[in-house]
């Protein structure tokens, strides 16, 4: 295995894509971003430019910092561009039988010693890898949501992950200045294990009437000293994530304290699935957001 990580593929170039390649471009790595939609390659590079312009009009970084980092950045829609990749990271969306395809995909293109890791927040690490022709060298790398703002990723190892795979996964984390803690490979990991059933209790206590939309977020902000609501957190998330995540979890560990609140289901159901759409908890289409219950 090369002891350098130099070339960082990223598979899907949604939210969490864009935040990996920046951040992965900040530190200096050489990054290709691989999606099958040319538009949504593009929708991502401006997404990154818009970012790091921000950060130089907040002074946070020069506008030769910016640059350079735009300049490591490229996007393709042709798998075989991640051929020459140290390390790739799919991002796709929360869904085994896509993450599934993308592997069976991605594999024949990637070199012998490549690195092949998943950001998924939820499913068994040790499943996704024997999709893959390279158990030893697959891992979850999960970051946050803000990628770019947030300072957690956890990284978590299947029963076939090598340490040296472990190790190279941990000191790229580090050289993205982000702080690394390590999950066994249980449904949902640590953050969202304890995180999304605290949503989906909030969610029960509005199905139930305890309390309003409003009620609840100003509670626990205010109460629990939370930063964002729970509601408010759940459409910032997504609230199909949210429900797959709970379903991994009520699947995976088969307890009833992890059912998806109905109400949860009925607004996925709805197309109502948050900031993303316009409307979930709250309804986003106005100058503020208000609440849709």
């Amino acid at each position: 295995m090369s002891t350098v990580l130099k070339t960082i593929g990223i598979v899907g170039a949604g939210q969490m894509g864009c935040g990996i390649a920046q951040v992965s471009a900040l530190a200096g790595y050489k990054v290709n971003i691989y999606d099958l939609s040319q538009e949504r390659i593009e929708s991502a590079l401006a997404t990154i430019n818009g970012n790091l312009a921000r950060q130089v009009s907040a002074a946070k970084m020069t506008d030769d910092e910016r640059k350079a980092a735009l300049s490591l950045i490229s996007g393709s829609a042709d798998v075989n561009d991640l051929a020459p990749m140290d390390l790739v990271i799919e991002a796709a969306t929360e869904d085994e039988s896509v993450k599934r395809k993308i592997y069976t995909l991605v594999c024949p293109v990637l070199k012998p010693d490549a690195i092949l890791a998943t950001n998924t927040s939820s499913l068994s690490i040790t499943r996704l890898a024997s999709a893959t022709d390279r158990p030893e060298r697959f891992m979850g790398i999960h970051f946050m949501n803000p990628v770019p703002v947030m300072k957690l990723v956890e990284l978590v190892r299947g029963i076939a992950t090598e340490e040296a795979t472990f190790k190279m996964a941990r000191d790229y984390v580090s050289s993205l200045d982000k702080t690394v803690t390590v999950a066994e490979d249980f449904p949902a990991f640590i953050v969202n294990r304890i995180l999304l059933p605290m949503i989906n209790e909030a969610i029960y206590t509005l199905y139930e009437g305890v309390g309003t939309v409003d009620a609840i977020d100003t509670a626990m902000k205010l109460g629990a000293n939370h930063p964002m609501g729970p509601l408010q957190l759940a459409d910032f998330i997504g609230l199909d994530t949210c429900l797959s995540i709970m379903q991994v979890l009520h699947e995976g560990l088969s307890d009833s304290k992890y059912r998806p609140c109905p109400l949860l289901v009925k607004y996925v159901e709805a197309g109502w699935l948050g900031r993303k759409s316009g409307r979930g908890f709250y309804d986003y289409r106005g100058e503020v957001p208000v609440p849709t219950r």
